[in-house]
């Protein structure tokens, strides 16, 4: 089992920036990738960000690339998301994710099935 926690969100106005931090505990050495979604109010629920726990390899939606910057604190088991020049919309609830698994089709990681693990979410809202 793993529990993640996110915390971080906030308002921010157009071109502001927040960073997004989900710690994990349990069983952390397990974990293989973490996972940013989120949320719009009416959508569905959306990959944003991935890393790969041991490597540290990173995927993007192409809509954040070259905004959001996903990095690992390894020894506090913390996953951040760093997020600049935000966009009204980027307004969403964020969920931390993890998966245990691996896949050797790395695009089932931009699906939310694939993991089994979530956090509560986190609002973030931007505003012009």
């Amino acid at each position: 089992q793993v529990q993640l926690e996110e915390s971080g969100g906030g308002s921010v106005q157009v071109g502001g920036s927040l960073r997004l931090s989900c710690a994990a505990s349990g069983r952390t050495s397990s974990i293989y990738v973490m996972g940013w979604f989120r949320q719009a109010p009416g959508k569905e629920r959306e990959f944003v960000a991935s890393l790969r726990w041991r490597t540290g390899t990173t995927s993007y939606v192409y809509s954040v690339r070259g905004r959001f910057t996903v990095s690992r604190d390894n020894a506090n088991n913390t996953v951040y998301l760093q997020m600049n020049s935000l966009k009204p919309e980027d307004t969403a609830v964020y969920y931390c994710a993890a998966t245990m698994n691996y896949y050797a089709n790395s695009d089932v990681y931009k699906q939310t099935r694939y993991f089994g693990y979530w956090g509560q979410g986190t609002q973030v809202t931007v505003s012009s």
